[in-house]
């Protein structure tokens, strides 16, 4: 049901680094983004796929790693995301795109999960020295980074205290996503 698959697409950032993501999977996960809906059918994106060591190496390290998380710099080695898919734009669309990149994520990580894995979405990006140092061509920019593996932690959903969104890490390593409550969402008219 498509319930369980939202309820374990987590923000996942630590994982299992040496179960690799095949680049077969990798395609199958860029074809649900290729089938998701485009804003006037315009399918402006492309994606750039990572499943080698050196390449995931590069991107890891321009990337930030959980706002919230003050004393935490990102995953170590050996709990470092598989895989990453960059998501890429025109510089210059003849509409505005960003429909497209929220649904072309949202597929893929279902569809991540569904294979059993999980993860993040990445907005904190330095762009333009990943863009040279990848050799992204100049018309392409950079949106979104799907940072992939198999998950290595547990991620649970809390009800939101005080109004405070802020997830947070138990002496467990317990990832805590704190949500509002369905009835502080609907507007009654």
């Amino acid at each position: 049901m498509i319930k369980d698959l939202v309820l374990k697409n987590r923000s996942y950032r630590r994982f299992h680094q040496e179960e690799k993501i095949s680049s077969e999977d990798l395609r199958e996960l860029i074809n649900l983004a290729r089938l998701s809906p485009s804003g006037s059918n315009l399918q402006p994106l492309k994606f750039i796929l990572s499943n080698e060591e050196e390449r995931n190496k590069t991107i890891f390290k321009n990337l930030a790693w959980a706002g919230y998380l003050k004393d935490w710099d990102g995953p170590e080695e050996g709990e470092r995301p598989s895989a990453y898919i960059i998501i890429l734009g025109p510089e210059n669309p003849v509409k505005p795109f960003d429909y497209d990149v929220a649904l072309a994520c949202q597929s893929m990580l279902l569809g991540a999960v569904e294979k059993g894995y999980g993860g993040c979405i990445f907005g904190s990006i330095k762009r333009i020295p990943l863009s040279k140092e990848l050799n992204i061509p100049e018309h392409l920019k950079i949106q979104l980074i799907l940072a992939l593996g198999k998950p290595k932690e547990k991620v649970c959903i809390d009800p939101i205290q005080n109004d405070d969104v802020k997830y947070w890490r138990d002496e467990k390593k317990v990832h805590h996503v704190p949500k509002r409550h369905l009835d502080d969402l609907i507007i009654e008219l």
